[in-house]
């Protein structure tokens, strides 16, 4: 009998626990000279990015928000999430998740790791979880530092949403952190493709590339006129949705269904990788992943998975083609255009006017398109109306717009100049451009069509 109760906890003290495992392979980790050069790069460089191109008399005007970096220090972690969500995160998570399993490959420590772990799962939950908190700690790094860099060098003023309306600093402040919170989701998918690549093609140079490969092939797809319904299927989509919240009322539909794709991705890529890694035969060397395993194991679910999102999405959406119509581009445009004409009169120092008393309206051709026009392009011309209270006179002005294919547009004043033109004025933050100028937009796609 004492043998036997001395046998056993023998065996449990030589049993690692994941936590333990965990700290192992976290420590493991940072020691890697790319981990912690991203993690000082990450915590520096976006401050000193938003701080130096805050004070240029030139902006970044043809990125989201880029154009207010002068007015508010809360456009530039939205300008440094614009290009995370491009660039920054998928290659965060090709060097984190990409490499944690192809690592062990190229030293060939994999029985080593088995004899001290003892257990396969425990080895995988150790190393995702480990994967995790590296890309946590590099994002918390982007948004904190691109937020301390733009209070500081700009200040903690208002900012202006994509339909014209004034965010006070606090509800910037809070959606901000919402947005960053919401690229999460595609993060981990991203991260879950790195993990599977990892596993599957072993020390391939392949696994470490595909989450950015992944990440590109998505930006291509935005960037065709594909239908809104195969938009929204892809798990990056979210990198973009999250435009969304800063319109009001906020623009929830895209946006939270790029989170349940990505967040669906990411757990069914990380299920495929872990199920791969417990079918690996570790006493052989030289299985560390093969081409027709990585395609059988990865490549076919997860087009299977895609088939399905956007047979699910077409299903539940009310959208069809790219989502992009006449009258919801009307609609968009006549609500920011009243939105900055409150701003630019109060600039002005001229009476304030509601945007009911402008009721403002917008018309709308695309091309020699008068009529059911739709679709993206640089071709959309529009002519707003407004009144003014006590003038008996209309407002007119005209618009050229350019539309993107996930409904982003920029709006670009065609005359008459004392409306549209540009010219310099006396803000809060110092001399900025004509708010009526130049300003971002966004249609809603999945918004139902306005009537009349």
């Amino acid at each position: 009998m004492t043998l036997t109760v001395t046998g056993h906890r023998a065996s449990a003290a030589r049993t690692v626990s994941v936590a333990r495992a965990y700290r192992f392979e976290l420590v493991k980790l940072f020691s890697s000279w790319r981990v912690r050069l991203l993690v000082l790069a990450c915590w520096i460089v976006p401050a000193l990015f938003v701080a130096a191109v805050s004070q240029q008399s030139s902006l970044p005007v043809d990125t989201l928000f880029g154009r207010w970096m002068h007015a508010t220090g809360w456009a530039g972690p939205l300008v440094t999430l614009g290009f995370s969500g491009a660039w920054a995160l998928p290659l965060l998570t090709s060097v984190v998740a990409g490499d944690v399993f192809a690592s062990e490959d190229r030293l060939g420590t994999w029985r080593h790791l088995l004899v001290a772990v003892r257990s396969p799962r425990r080895i995988f939950a150790a190393k995702a979880l480990a994967s995790l908190t590296a890309i946590l700690l590099l994002v918390v790094g982007l948004v904190a530092s691109s937020t301390v860099g733009g209070i500081v060098a700009v200040g903690n003023q208002p900012l202006v949403g994509l339909d014209g309306h004034t965010l006070a600093p606090s509800d910037a402040a809070g959606k901000v952190l919402l947005a960053w919170l919401c690229v999460l989701a595609p993060t981990l998918a991203l991260a879950a493709i790195g993990l599977l690549g990892s596993v599957a093609l072993g020390r391939s140079p392949m696994g470490l590339l595909l989450p950015v490969l992944v990440a590109l092939a998505m930006q291509l797809a935005q960037m065709l006129p594909l239908p809104v319904a195969v938009r929204l299927a892809l798990p990056g989509y979210a990198f973009i949705a999250w435009n969304g919240l800063f319109t009001d009322p906020a623009q929830l539909g895209p946006l939270l269904i790029g989170i349940a794709v990505a967040l669906v991705w990411a757990v069914t890529a990380t299920a495929l990788a872990y199920l791969l890694f417990l079918r690996r035969d570790f006493t052989n060397l030289n299985d560390d992943g093969s081409g027709r395993r990585a395609v059988t194991a990865g490549v076919l679910p997860l087009a299977g998975l895609l088939a399905v999102t956007v047979a699910v999405v077409a299903t539940a959406t009310p959208a069809t083609g790219s989502g992009i119509e006449q009258a919801k581009v009307q609609r968009s445009l006549a609500t920011a255009f009243a939105h900055l004409y409150r701003l630019q009169a109060e600039e002005l120092n001229r009476p304030a006017v509601t945007e009911a008393q402008l009721r403002a309206t917008a018309a709308c051709t695309k091309g020699s398109v008068a009529v059911g026009a739709h679709g993206p392009g640089n071709d959309w011309r529009c002519v707003i109306s407004w009144h003014l209270p006590d003038v008996q006179a209309t407002g007119t002005a005209v618009y050229q717009l350019d539309i993107a294919a996930d409904g982003r547009f920029v709006a670009d004043g065609d005359g008459p100049k004392e409306v549209n033109g540009y010219f310099l004025l006396r803000a809060p933050t110092g001399d900025a451009p004509n708010p009526l100028w130049q300003f971002d937009g966004n249609v809603e796609l999945l918004a139902a069509t306005p009537k009349g």
